[in-house]
Formats: structure tokens, sequence, C-alpha cells
């Protein structure tokens, strides 16, 4: 029997529908992210609130930093995304890139950003 070397054209578009939805959702989560670091939403220590507390300028840098660790790896994941896109178009979708076989659907629908697949990223460990 022969094993498949490739997703087909429906096949492609359902994961590309999948990736677009997760897209969507990281740019929006990216953008929350953005405006909680620059302060869109005006509420830190500078106002002139009168609940100002020293302690609260501590616990905002921190809050920020946080925030920005996670906006680079929410940015890291959208690159990942459009990444997994322009694979699509390629055709070279879900071909794992150390073994060259296919990635099972259950792994890309559930990390559809991969390009490994579940062998060869334990290989990848030991």
């Amino acid at each position: 029997m022969n094993e498949k070397t490739k997703y087909s054209d429906a096949e492609l578009e359902e994961f590309r529908v999948i990736i677009m939805d997760k897209l969507d959702a990281a740019k929006r989560d990216y953008e929350l992210l953005k405006a909680s670091i620059m302060n869109a939403d005006g509420n830190d220590v500078t106002d002139t609130s009168p609940t100002f507390k020293v302690l609260e300028e501590g616990a905002s840098t921190l809050s920020k930093e946080e925030a920005g660790r996670l906006a680079q790896r929410q940015m890291k994941f959208i690159q990942s995304l459009q990444a997994a896109l322009i694979r699509i178009e390629n055709k070279t979708y879900g071909i794992c890139r150390e073994t060259g076989k296919l990635i099972p659907k259950e792994r890309l629908r559930a990390v559809p950003h991969a390009t490994l697949s579940i062998e060869a990223k334990q290989g990848q460990k030991q």
C-alpha cells in the first residue's frame, strides 16, 4: 500500500482555516499585551489617583516585564503560524522536516504550526 506523501488540497484548506482562526486570536492577544505594556488604558502608577503607593510601582514594573515576555512569545507564535500558511501555499505543509513523512492530522489540529512529527521531536530530546 502506498503511503501518502502530502496532504490533498481539501485537507490543506481545512488546516488553513484552523491556522487563520488561531492567527486572528493570536493577533488580538498580541495587541492586548502591547496595549498593557504601553499603558494604553491610562491606569498606571503615574496617574494622580489617591491610592498611589510605592509598592504599586514595583508591581507595575514586574507586570510590564511579564507582559513584554508574553508579547515576544506571542509574536513568535504569530510568525510560526504565518510560516505554516506559506507551507500550505507551497504544498509542503504537514511534512516532517526531519523524517520527510506526513505529520498526523491529530497533531496538526492541536499544533498547526508543527514542523516535526512526534517521533522526530522525541528523537531531539535524546
